[in-house]
């Protein structure tokens, strides 16, 4: 009899173990995962702590090398708040990462990550125009990394060597509140030359192309509508006259234009639309003679501290999951780079509109530079009005 009762329990004792050993497992089961059949290119999945990406394997789809992801995540985000915190909450809430953001324009975030280059306090910077990674680039405080996702971009959405890749787009618009324009007796501007009418003195802004990133891509299509540098800042000058003031931020002007505070802003169309849907009075039109647009990008820093987690974050920020969030779940409507992300009625149609040829390797070169003339012979004029 107490043999028997030995021999049982010694079976329950096996079972037992068999049952931890199972609940120890799933590191080793995710690592199997590896090869696995996947549905849509592009996914992040997470097994075990282990993330995988679903990618094309000759004509496949299946779930690549796995990452062990551990530790926190710092991401430096250009885009608009709710935009950021949509976007960092939905990659910890799949990885079990916790990942932390500061939101910057992107001349302010550069700044940024120039300042910490030699102990980098950000992993990934996330969203903003491409020409201010480029800028990055030539100051050392990107590096590169070609994640997989790439394969549904199109190949002017992604730069060749990985320091960014593209997670949309936008065009640049006249952003106006109609019950100004009526007051002023104006209709809303179609061309660039309409916001230098007398009547919008002290009726405009925009902000500032040192802080913004939105800003230096107004500048720098002017350097490229008007053919040079020395045009561009004779224009902004002419346009200085009737600027109120200048923000930090692209999507600043946004605000007074809801109040009422001024006629025209100059921003990014799809933050025009956003104020639309908030109920605002405000329209937006576009310059006849072609306007410039951006590619909001994502790029791994140079010194991360969490580059495993970093390459993560920037294989989710490409996939349409992610890049579906921010019509879905951050009114923001700029147009999407992975083929398959969802279009919405909101985003504006790029091929109906005249846009300028937009060089945004010239334009991320030129940056340092052309920002100290603004400062000098545009902004510091403005102080003195």
């Amino acid at each position: 009899m107490k043999k028997s009762k030995l021999i049982s329990l010694g079976a329950v004792s096996a079972l037992v173990l068999s049952l931890v050993a199972a609940l120890a497992a799933p590191a080793n089961a995710a690592t199997d995962f590896k090869g696995a059949a996947c549905a849509l290119e592009g996914s992040v999945k997470t097994i075990g702590g282990v993330t995988y990406l679903c990618s094309r394997v000759n004509e496949s789809l299946v779930y690549g090398e796995g990452r062990k992801l551990s530790g926190t995540l710092n991401v430096l985000c250009g885009a608009q708040e709710l935009w950021c915190s949509t976007m960092t909450t939905a990659f910890q809430k799949k990885t079990g990462i916790t990942t932390k953001f500061v939101r910057l324009s992107a001349g302010e975030g550069l700044t940024r990550l120039i300042a910490s280059k030699n102990n980098p306090e950000f992993d990934i910077w996330h969203g903003g125009p491409n020409d201010t990674y480029i800028a990055g680039r030539i100051a050392g405080v990107l590096d590169t990394y070609k994640s997989p996702n790439r394969a549904m971009l199109i190949p002017a959405h992604q730069d060749a060597d990985g320091y960014w890749t593209g997670v949309y787009t936008g065009a640049l618009g006249f952003c106006s509140n109609t019950n100004e324009l009526k007051r002023l007796g104006l209709r809303a501007p179609t061309s660039w030359a309409d916001l230098l009418n007398p009547k919008l003195k002290g009726n405009i802004m925009m902000a500032h192309p040192g802080t913004s990133g939105t800003a230096y891509t107004a500048l720098y299509t002017q350097v490229i509508r008007l053919g040079s540098e020395n045009a561009a800042i004779d224009y902004m000058k002419l346009l200085n006259k009737n600027v109120l003031s200048y923000t930090r931020s692209g999507a600043g002007p946004t605000g007074p234009l809801g109040r009422g505070e001024i006629a025209v802003g100059l921003v990014f169309s799809h933050d025009c639309t956003a104020a639309k849907l908030l109920g605002n009075p405000v329209v937006v039109s576009f310059p006849s003679e072609g306007t410039g647009y951006e590619v909001g990008a994502v790029g791994l820093v140079k010194g991360a501290k969490n580059s495993l987690a970093a390459k993560a974050y920037i294989d989710f920020a490409l996939s349409a999951e992610a890049q579906n969030l921010g019509p879905d779940k951050a009114q923001s409507f700029q147009v999407l780079t992975n083929s398959n992300a969802k279009a919405n009625r909101n985003m504006v149609n790029l091929k109906k509109l005249a846009l300028v040829k937009y060089d945004v390797e010239a334009a991320g070169t030129a940056a340092v530079a052309l920002k100290k003339r603004f400062d000098a012979e545009v902004a510091l004029t403005s102080s003195a009005k």
